[in-house]
């Protein structure tokens, strides 16, 4: 069996206010919540799961929402931009809405010989939208004011920020099997071939940069995605002969993960596409009720009690 990482498998944030986090995702932006959950190491706070109809590894953003969380700062040793893809033509559709609902944005702009466009949501965490060289062909979840032919699809890039790209590109590429695709001033776009999305990490390369501070309106981390557990195992013993800590392997009930922290200090998470989200919810009521750990579920009565209430 051939071993390969295909690309991104989600991104988790840290958010402030439950409420405002799940209202910009889901009725802003037109994602679906695909599981409402919480942090395992801390059971009084939620994690929210928003990506398709599926929540097809590649599409899933996550977040842990504290309340009363500091504002943290961007900066060298993070991922400091999540780019998600958008069809052809649908960037003044966005500008007009982003103008209507107060979303911070900025002019739209071209990369890589693509456009996209930027913008933050209420936290400060930067995003962008953009429109592929290639045609992405997923099938985005449609509202009722976004339709298909405007809808987010999933991700399209990440980017991470570091004083020197080597020691990170060598991760990408000795280990993961991404390619250095292009370069444009000093940024590095790396992508592998194992699948046609989510599948591109830009490097910032900034020798001047701050150290980034992880609180609200930043990237905890960035998983990368794998078939199965097998695959997971063989990535971990690369990890390891490369001379780098990881953790054993961690059932977060909707995929097995891995993390390690790479050179750049990004912490990197190997996740599963294994069991999936439908494990204990069917496809059509997901993210419709609180679902717990087992380790918590005889805790039910009192974290609802201590979880903030959620409008839906």
């Amino acid at each position: 069996m051939e071993h390969k990482i295909l690309g991104l498998h989600h991104i988790t944030a840290i958010a402030g206010n439950a409420q405002r986090n799940y209202d910009f995702y889901t009725k802003t932006l037109g994602l679906r919540m695909v599981k409402k959950t919480v942090n395992f190491d801390d059971p009084k706070t939620y994690h929210f799961y928003f990506g398709d109809k599926t929540g097809t590894p590649g599409s899933i953003l996550t977040f842990f929402p504290w309340e009363r969380v500091k504002k943290g700062k961007n900066g060298v040793g993070m991922a400091t931009e999540i780019g998600y893809s958008v069809p052809e033509g649908s960037l003044d559709f966005w500008k007009k809405r982003f103008e209507k609902n107060g979303v911070e944005f900025g002019k739209t702009r071209e990369q890589f010989g693509e456009k996209y466009l930027p913008f933050r949501d209420p936290d400060g965490l930067n995003l962008k939208l953009v429109v592929p060289k290639h045609e992405d062909d997923r099938e985005a979840w449609e509202t009722d004011e976004i339709k298909s032919d405007v809808a987010l699809k999933g991700f399209h890039s990440v980017t991470l920020t570091l004083y020197n790209v080597g020691p990170t590109a060598g991760i990408l590429t000795d280990i993961f099997d991404y390619e250095l695709e292009e370069k444009e001033d000093d940024f590095y776009r790396y992508k592998t071939s194992a699948v046609e999305n989510a599948a591109i990490v830009d490097i910032h390369e900034d020798p001047t940069a701050e150290r980034g501070i992880n609180a609200g309106g930043t990237n905890h981390h960035i998983a990368f995605r794998v078939k199965d557990e097998e695959t997971q195992m063989y990535f971990r013993e690369k990890i390891i002969e490369k001379g780098l800590q990881i953790t054993e392997k961690i059932d977060r009930d909707y995929f097995f993960s891995l993390y390690f922290r790479e050179p750049g200090g990004v912490l990197f998470e190997i996740a599963t596409d294994n069991p999936g989200f439908t494990r204990d919810e069917d496809l059509e009521e997901l993210g419709s009720s609180l679902k717990l750990p087992a380790q918590y579920e005889g805790s039910r009565d009192r974290i609802e009690k201590l979880l903030p209430e959620l409008k839906h």
